[in-house]
């Protein structure tokens, strides 16, 4: 039994989950960093007012408190737009750079009639039935 619990700790599977696990511990908390030091200043500075929790209606006895819910909605937008500007628009922009070979092309393409993928010579669709005009070799 420990032999086979070891077995399952090592398995790249679950280092693989651990390790992705604290990186992305270690990233959320560095994107809440940058929000919270950096974003909600600038927020401030425009809005005036960095904290919204005090804002609420009364409403036949019954309390709204919105304020709350604008803080995290803020929160939220803040945080898609740091991971958005500085994290996934520089790795596209890297991983743009480091492709060196060109696309190969696809062997098959869609039917015209029920979409299904057949090869690029086919004189009929092998789903439908319906006749096709073959692609030029290139």
């Amino acid at each position: 039994m420990v032999k086979d619990f070891k077995a399952f700790l090592l398995r790249g599977n679950v280092v693989d989950l651990a390790v992705a696990v604290v990186i992305g511990a270690a990233f959320g908390a560095l994107i809440t960093a940058l929000v919270r030091d950096l974003l909600t200043p600038i927020i401030t500075l425009i809005v005036g007012k960095p904290d919204f929790s005090n804002l609420s209606f009364t409403a036949n006895s019954s309390h709204f408190r919105y304020g709350d819910f604008i803080n995290y909605l803020i929160s939220f937008i803040s945080i898609a737009a740091a991971v958005f500007f500085f994290v996934v628009q520089p790795v596209n922009a890297l991983m743009r750079r480091r492709k060196t070979q060109p696309d190969v092309e696809s062997e098959t393409r869609p039917c015209t009639e029920c979409l299904s993928e057949i090869p690029r010579q086919a004189r009929r669709c092998a789903f439908c039935t319906s006749p096709q005009e073959p692609e030029p070799a290139t």
